[in-house]
């Protein structure tokens, strides 16, 4: 049977994305998302995780026996956290010291450790390969989006320090979109991140609601 790569890219990015369908992994979640940057670089460290653990897993998955698979499953992603965080330390440093103890907490977050159980523990390593990707990429979509949210009506500023942050190839992405004195202090406080995930997740479920009518209505049409 072909493997269904659209289905997967769908499912990564939009209906099982792992924060808005899963909610999975949200202490990252709720604690990165201060800004787009900062969530924009713990996502991208997490998928970076997600697909390398995916593919190594899929490679190995004929000889990992079933009682000590998640033993396994948590050495892949510990070594693979442990590369993205010096690499981190080394080439952004910035980035890293913001980031800080929540990269190697990537271990123990429940989106990877899922994925590989899941899917690239039954899967070939092509597709286990794109689930990783595909999975790490909604991950990090999610934590922008809310990261931009809590960043514009907290700070009135989107990308704020992206060029410290991720380097000087990024100073195009800072923007100023309200004046400071505008902002909603509680918006990048904790709560504010409890209030704008329920309100992305709950803008997500109200697409799929209406999708999901638009797409009987047609089919009525059709009959």
């Amino acid at each position: 049977m072909a493997t269904d790569y659209g289905r997967i890219v769908r499912d990564g990015l939009w209906d099982n994305n792992g924060v808005l369908a899963m909610l999975l992994g949200m202490c990252p979640t709720m604690a990165m998302t201060t800004s787009a940057t900062n969530g924009l670089g713990m996502g991208l460290a997490t998928a970076v995780v997600m697909a390398a653990s995916s593919f190594m897993v899929a490679a190995f998955r004929n000889y990992i026996t079933r009682e000590v698979r998640i033993p396994v499953y948590i050495l892949i992603v510990a070594a693979n956290v442990t590369f993205v965080d010096l690499t981190m330390n080394a080439w952004m440093h910035e980035l890293y010291k913001v980031l800080g103890l929540f990269i190697p907490l990537i271990v123990s977050n429940c989106l990877p450790l899922a994925r590989l159980e899941s899917f690239a523990s039954k899967e070939p390593v092509l597709p286990s390969l794109m689930d990783g990707i595909f999975m790490g990429l909604g991950f990090t979509l999610a934590l922008t989006l809310i990261g931009a949210v809590r960043e514009i009506f907290g700070s009135g500023t989107l990308f704020a320090d992206a060029s410290l942050l991720l380097g000087p190839a990024f100073k195009f992405m800072e923007l100023r979109i309200m004046p400071a004195d505008m902002g909603v202090l509680m918006m990048i406080l904790p709560p504010g991140g409890f209030l704008v995930t329920g309100l992305v997740v709950v803008g997500k479920r109200l697409l799929d609601i209406r999708a999901g009518k638009g797409i009987q209505m047609a089919g009525a049409h059709s009959v």
